[in-house]
C-alpha cells in the first residue's frame, strides 16, 4: 500500500453515469490527491489541471488504498466527478475593516449569510463577486498568476496606498498598484470598483486613481464608481456621509469627460458612475448605447437602461389585453420616477400600474434602492392598498427563495395586505413584460 505524497484530499460525493470516472471504477468515497503530481488545493487547480488531454490521478479508496490512473481525452471534457463543496474549499472571509463596509451597518440578529464578509478571489473569477486582494499572501498570489485566472473583479478605492490603507484598515492595502501591474506584466485583466467616500477618496485622489488605472489598460477594463451607502446602523463606526448632488455632478461630469477621451482614441469606454450616482445627482441617464456590453452591470452600471431597452423591446410584441387590470408596485424611492415613466407605457395594452416608492424605515431613509426594501417597510407603507396584484422587484428577496431581508417572506405580505403578490425580475425587462402579460392573461 503506498502512503499519500500530501494530506490535501478532495472526498469525492458522487459520479456521473457513462463518465471516465466510471470507467476508472472511481466511487463515491473515494478522495482525489492529485493531478499530474500537484495537490488539489480547489476547484481552480481542479478544473485546470483537469482540462489537459493527457493526466495522471493519484486518489485514495474509501478503505485506505492509494492507487493511480492514467487517463487520455479530449481537452476539457470532464472526468464526471464531483466534491463535497463547489469550491473544494471553505469560502475565505475577508479580515479588512473597511469604513464604508455594508455588513458593519447591518442590524444585530438575523440570517448568519447577512453578517459573513467573504473576500475570496476565486469567487471572484467564478461569480463576479468584487475582491480587495488584501487578504492573498504572496504563495497564493503567485498561484493565481500560475493558473492564470482572468478576469478578476477587485475593489480598488483608491491607487494611493495610505488613503486605501486608511479606507480599509489593512496594512496590506497599500499594495493594490503592485498587484495590479503584476496582473498586467502575467497578461491578466481586471474590473475595477471604486466605492467613493467624501473627503476621502473623492476630489483629487479619485481622479489620480481614474488616471492610473487607466494607465494599466488593457489590464484594466473597466472601472464603476458607486456612492457609498449608509443605513442608520452606524454606531461607534467611522464618521461617513454621503455625497451631495453637486459631488456626485462633478463625479460624473470628470467620469464623462474621461470617457469621452477614451472614446475618442477609438477605444472602448473604461469608466462609468452608477446609475445610483446619477439618482443622487438627480441627472438623465446615459443612453444605452453608451455602455458598451454593460461589463460594470453588477455595480448597477446601466442597470436601467438596460431594462428599459429589454422592456421596450419585449411590449412591441404585445398584445391589448382582454381584460384591464390595475396592479401596484413597490421599489425603492430612488428609481421610481424612472420606472413610472416605464410602466406607464402599458397603459394602452390595458394595464394600469402605479409605482409606490417604499422609503427604508429598516435600514433608514439614506438607504432608496429596491434591493433593500423590506417586508415589514412595505407592508407598513402599502396597508388598505387595493390592486389586482402588488409586483415586487425579485432581487427584494435571498435568491431562489422568498425571503425579504427582515426575515419575512412573500406569504405573510400577502397575508398583511390581502393581496396577490408578483415577484418580477429586476434585472431583465424584456422578462418583466413576458412574465406581466403571462400572469395576467393567467388570471383573465
Amino acid at each position: 500500500m503506498k502512503t499519500p505524497k500530501s494530506d490535501m484530499r478532495q472526498r469525492i460525493i458522487a459520479i456521473d453515469n457513462n463518465s471516465i470516472a466510471e470507467e476508472l471504477g472511481i466511487k463515491p468515497g473515494f478522495s482525489l490527491l492529485r493531478i499530474n503530481g500537484e495537490p488539489v488545493e480547489d476547484v481552480i487547480d481542479y478544473e485546470q489541471l483537469t482540462a489537459e488531454t493527457s493526466i495522471s490521478l493519484e486518489l485514495e479508496t474509501d478503505n485506505g488504498e492509494v492507487i493511480e490512473a492514467d487517463v487520455e481525452k479530449d481537452e476539457y471534457e470532464p472526468l464526471g466527478l464531483y466534491f463535497e463543496s463547489g469550491l473544494m474549499s471553505p469560502v475565505r472571509s475577508c479580515k479588512n475593516k473597511c469604513v464604508f463596509c455594508f455588513i458593519d451597518q447591518m442590524p444585530k440578529g438575523g440570517r448568519e449569510t447577512l453578517h459573513f464578509k467573504d473576500d475570496d478571489w476565486r469567487l471572484s473569477l467564478i461569480m463576479g463577486n468584487y475582491v480587495s486582494l488584501t487578504n492573498v499572501n504572496d504563495k497564493e498570489f503567485d498561484r493565481m498568476l500560475r493558473r492564470r485566472v482572468s478576469p478578476l473583479y477587485i475593489s480598488i478605492h483608491a491607487t494611493d496606498g495610505d488613503i486605501r490603507k486608511r479606507m480599509m484598515a489593512n496594512p496590506t492595502a497599500g499594495r493594490i498598484m503592485e498587484r495590479l501591474y503584476a496582473l498586467k506584466e502575467a497578461g491578466l485583466s481586471f474590473h475595477g470598483q471604486i466605492v467613493v467616500c467624501p473627503e476621502l477618496n473623492d476630489g483629487e485622489s479619485l481622479k489620480k486613481s481614474i488616471r492610473e488605472l487607466y494607465a494599466l489598460r488593457p489590464a484594466a477594463q473597466t472601472l464603476a464608481l458607486v456612492p457609498v451607502g449608509i443605513t442608520k446602523f452606524r454606531q461607534g463606526l467611522y464618521p461617513l456621509r454621503l455625497l451631495t448632488k453637486q459631488e456626485a455632478s462633478d463625479i460624473i461630469d470628470y467620469a464623462e469627460a474621461f470617457n469621452k477621451m477614451v472614446l475618442d482614441k477609438g477605444e472602448e469606454g473604461f469608466v462609468y458612475a452608477s446609475d445610483e450616482m446619477y439618482m443622487i445627482a438627480q441627472r438623465e441617464l446615459p443612453s444605452y448605447e453608451s455602455y458598451g456590453e454593460f461589463l460594470q452591470i453588477e455595480n448597477g452600471v446601466g442597470l436601467l437602461r438596460q431594462f428599459e431597452h429589454g422592456f421596450n423591446e419585449a411590449l412591441k410584441q404585445m398584445e391589448p389585453i382582454k381584460k384591464k387590470v390595475k396592479l401596484a408596485g413597490a421599489t425603492g424611492v430612488s428609481a421610481r420616477g424612472f420606472l413610472q415613466s416605464l410602466f406607464d407605457k402599458l397603459l394602452p395594452y390595458g394595464i394600469e400600474l402605479k409605482l409606490n416608492g417604499i422609503r427604508n424605515e429598516f435600514f433608514g431613509h439614506t438607504i432608496t434602492v429596491s434591493g433593500l426594501v423590506t417586508a415589514g417597510d412595505i407592508a407598513a407603507a402599502l396597508k388598505g392598498i387595493t390592486a389586482d396584484a402588488l409586483l415586487i422587484p425579485d432581487d427584494m428577496l435571498r435568491e431562489r427563495d422568498s425571503v425579504f431581508l427582515d426575515g419575512h417572506d412573500t406569504a405573510w405580505l400577502e397575508k398583511e395586505l390581502d393581496i396577490p403578490l408578483w415577484p418580477m425580475s429586476a434585472a431583465d425587462g424584456e422578462e418583466f413584460v413576458y412574465d406581466l402579460f403571462d400572469r395576467i392573461n393567467e388570471e383573465n
